[in-house]
């Protein structure tokens, strides 16, 4: 399992569930891992720097902790230095870091919402723009050969960010947020062979656990989510990862257990022209006859996935 010896990756959010799945796949596979977590809880309201300095020291010398927040200014910038001091060089960025703050929009805090997008979104979008010179000074350099195919940046986005869910216009709106900045990485950096993709997860986590049902299909899909291990989702982030995926970019995935889903991207599915003195019974028509048919359906990602995994 050397498919990505020589690479260097740095994992935000590495030290517990999903992210700490990617660690062990990373290592597993060849590669080194700088991985930066605070060991926050899940509101990210308090922090433990023991919880990645205790994951990182079975690793030895393969895992080099930093008990940082990506959200603080700076630490994008020092995480990719440590990766380049420790280990010569850079090839993988994966965002991970989460945190959670609900509430309906009627009630939510602005602080609130700021703080998760600063954790979620910004501390992702400081990561890429730390990384994307390394990645492009790299291909000009033909790290690990010519062409170079070492370049890749994976955030792991929800399908919150997809669906929407009841109370987290937070943590939807980044995770939305997250699959842009994946499809925008993918075009700057396709010239470099740099790839960049989006991962919904389905997993046993503390995001997972902390679902409050609404509904009968949610509370199914929270027991069904419990049950998913992480390993499937670490695999084929180390896939997209490795050299077979070097044409893989710009792309929506999800991983539940043994199942992997390629997601569709919003297009336009319908058309119309309207006169410009259309009246708005016009307008009205012309949704009812060809937009009406097509319009998405009002439901969250917790009821789309209410069915039992595959495991």
């Amino acid at each position: 399992m050397n498919e990505l010896a020589g690479r260097v990756a740095l994992v935000t959010g590495g030290a517990r569930g999903i992210g700490a799945a990617i660690v062990r796949s990373f290592v597993a596979h060849g590669a080194r891992v700088v991985v930066v977590d605070d060991g926050s809880t899940i509101d990210g309201s308090t922090a433990d720097r023991t919880v990645v300095e205790a994951f990182a020291e079975p690793f030895g010398e393969v895992v080099a902790p930093m008990a940082r927040s990506v959200a603080e200014p700076g630490v994008a910038d020092a995480a990719v230095a440590l990766a380049l001091e420790r280990y010569g060089g850079l090839d993988i960025a994966v965002n991970c870091a989460a945190i959670l703050r609900d509430g309906f929009v009627f009630k939510a805090a602005t602080e609130d919402y700021e703080h998760v997008l600063r954790v979620n979104l910004i501390g992702a979008f400081g990561v890429v723009r730390a990384a994307s010179p390394v990645l492009r000074d790299n291909a000009k350099r033909e790290r690990g050969g010519a062409p170079y195919t070492w370049g890749r940046i994976v955030n792991i986005v929800s399908t919150a960010g997809l669906y929407g869910n009841y109370g987290q216009a937070a943590y939807a709106g980044a995770k939305a947020g997250l699959v842009a900045l994946a499809r925008v990485a993918a075009l700057d950096l396709a010239r470099s062979g740099v790839t960049a993709n989006a991962l919904a997860p389905f997993a046993a986590t503390r995001v997972t656990d902390s679902i409050v049902p609404q509904n009968e299909a949610q509370a199914a899909y929270k027991a069904g989510a419990l049950r998913v291990p992480a390993e499937p989702v670490a695999r084929f982030v180390s896939y997209l990862c490795s050299e077979r995926a070097q044409r893989v970019t710009g792309q929506v995935f999800a991983v539940r257990g043994a199942e992997t889903f390629l997601f569709s991207q919003p297009r336009p599915v319908a058309r119309e022209l309207l006169a410009p003195d259309a009246s708005l019974d016009d307008v009205a028509d012309a949704v009812d006859r060809s937009f009406a048919p097509s319009f998405t359906p009002l439901e969250t990602d917790l009821d789309a996935f209410a069915t039992e995994p595959v495991v």
